[in-house]
């Protein structure tokens, strides 16, 4: 394999709180390396297209605390074809490009393995609200998606103990429940739903209501997480079941925007120069991975053959402190 001269950079998949500052680590920590780094515009898409510049220590500036991605971010159904990878990269050896730093999600990884496969050296970095990356134990957004998700639920249970009311809350998460759960335990919620675990209506959900109620309680959160949905259907059941007023509410891509967290920014930090290091050093395909507290690496075919269950502690937490 040549020496790396020159890396590409994009994010791919739902934008992530923490996606700009993990651009400016690799930009400003390529260029300190001596290496050059081009920006390339709404994900993989943007590569078939050849939307690529090369960036300064000056792009990057003023980005750490800002959300979204200054890249921008794009589906390409042209790029799940054999035809568009290899277009994809071509283009990428036309611009100069060797080496392709990935952030986002899994989708965006199995973009990055088939660019492998065509002999192109990749490096990925785990970017997502829903924090479902099997092979990190964290990924960037998550933090800040929670904040702003309890900063919200914490205001529903304002106005539901005003009105002696139950608010069924949706959170996002895909089909993982990491938000719904980690969510539940911060804003003392008293029923949470997530798609990882099956649940019966009248055991799991109206009871608990009905013995919170005989305990005194007189205003519930329920968190439904987004792989489950029917949050309007579940608050209907509720109130039909139980005679407690109601309503649902789905916070929806309020989640996904604002500025990162502390946690998103230093995370972020650090692995996009874990990223560039191991470009440096020669180690190519590979996802960046936080495990054991620790910062490191995973080959990208493990990576993605990893999973990553519900925490059962979680589970149990959550439950116990809802009563």
């Amino acid at each position: 394999m040549n020496e790396i001269k020159t890396i590409g950079v994009l994010t791919s998949g739902g934008d992530a709180p923490g996606m700009n500052a993990a651009i400016r680590s690799v930009v400003r920590c390529g260029i300190g390396l001596g290496l050059r780094v081009m920006g390339i515009k709404k994900g993989y898409r943007g590569l078939i297209n050849g939307e690529i510049e090369e960036m300064t220590l000056r792009s990057v500036s003023d980005m750490l605390q800002r959300g979204g991605t200054i890249l921008q971010t794009a589906r390409c159904k042209e790029f799940t074809t054999e035809a568009g990878v290899k277009k994809a990269a071509e283009v990428a050896r036309i611009f100069g490009i060797d080496a392709l730093v990935v952030i986002g999600g899994d989708g965006s990884f199995r973009g990055a393995l088939d660019m492998s496969r065509h002999g192109f050296p990749v490096i990925g970095i785990p970017a997502t609200i829903d924090n479902d990356i099997g092979c990190s134990e964290y990924t960037l957004g998550f933090d800040t998606a929670l904040a702003t998700a309890m900063e919200a639920i914490d205001k529903i249970r304002d106005t539901a103990g005003s009105h002696d009311r139950c608010n069924v809350v949706e959170v996002m998460g895909r089909n993982a429940g990491y938000i719904a759960l980690d969510v539940a335990i911060a804003t003392g919620a008293e029923v949470v739903l997530v798609p990882e675990i099956p649940f019966d209506m009248a055991e799991d959900v109206i009871k608990p209501l009905i013995d919170a109620r005989n305990r005194g309680k007189k205003h519930y959160i329920i968190i439904n997480a987004e792989g489950i949905g029917n949050s309007e259907k579940i608050a209907r059941e509720v109130e039909e079941k139980t005679g407690i007023e109601t309503r649902a509410t789905i916070l929806g891509h309020v989640q996904r925007g604002g500025s990162p967290s502390v946690t998103d920014r230093v995370m972020a930090s650090h692995m996009g120069f874990h990223a560039v290091e191991l470009l440096v050093k020669g180690e190519y395909n590979r996802v960046v991975v936080k495990k054991d507290g620790k910062i490191t690496s995973m080959d990208i075919e493990e990576a993605l053959a990893t999973k990553k269950p519900l925490p059962d502690r979680g589970i149990a937490v959550a439950k116990l402190l809802s009563l």
